[in-house]
């Protein structure tokens, strides 16, 4: 093997060996079931006034980050609605954010879905995905009335998840 094509395989192997690295320090960063909430006070997505995962503390909690063009976001948004309508109370709510998008986008996807639960909004939502340990969108967290991860769902949501994993959790206090 000459000096070249050594070089070559080495540089290649500390490429690999880095993107690894990278992904297993993403993992581990990545928040876990029982593990408090990350709150920030983020701007309301229609612009009146903000919000916080706090304001909702005393009642269940499944946090929707998404994205409008994110087709599986779209897929999910007609499910978590429903769900939404049907479980809504002082006790669960469902709690829109939007990364990653421009705010006419955004609230286009809202007005085309017809989504009325809450929508905050976190312009390029690079804290918001560091804070989670995101890997992609659309990312799901059901928080508990303490505030802690209850279950974390890494993909869209569809009616049976949330109706085997998500409402036996919230039925469960």
């Amino acid at each position: 093997m000459s000096a070249k094509t050594f070089v070559a395989v080495m540089a290649v192997l500390a490429v690999i060996g880095l993107l690894g690295f990278g992904l297993l320090s993403k993992g581990e960063a990545a928040i876990a079931v029982g593990d408090p909430a990350p709150d920030k006070e983020l701007a309301s997505l229609d612009g009146a006034g903000s919000g916080r995962l706090a304001d909702y503390r005393g009642g269940w909690v499944l946090v929707n980050f998404w994205a409008s063009w994110c087709d599986p976001c779209r897929d999910e948004a007609p499910a978590l609605e429903a769900f939404g309508r049907a479980h809504q109370g002082g006790d669960f709510t469902v709690l829109g954010i939007n990364l990653d998008d421009t705010t006419d986008d955004a609230l286009g996807f809202v007005r085309e879905y017809g989504l009325t639960y809450p929508q905050l909004r976190d312009g390029d939502g690079r804290e918001r995905r560091d804070a989670y340990g995101m890997t992609g969108f659309p990312e799901s967290f059901l928080v508990n009335p303490e505030g802690e991860i209850a279950l974390i769902r890494r993909g869209p949501v569809d009616a049976k998840y949330l109706e085997d994993e998500v409402l036996p959790a919230i039925r469960s206090n």
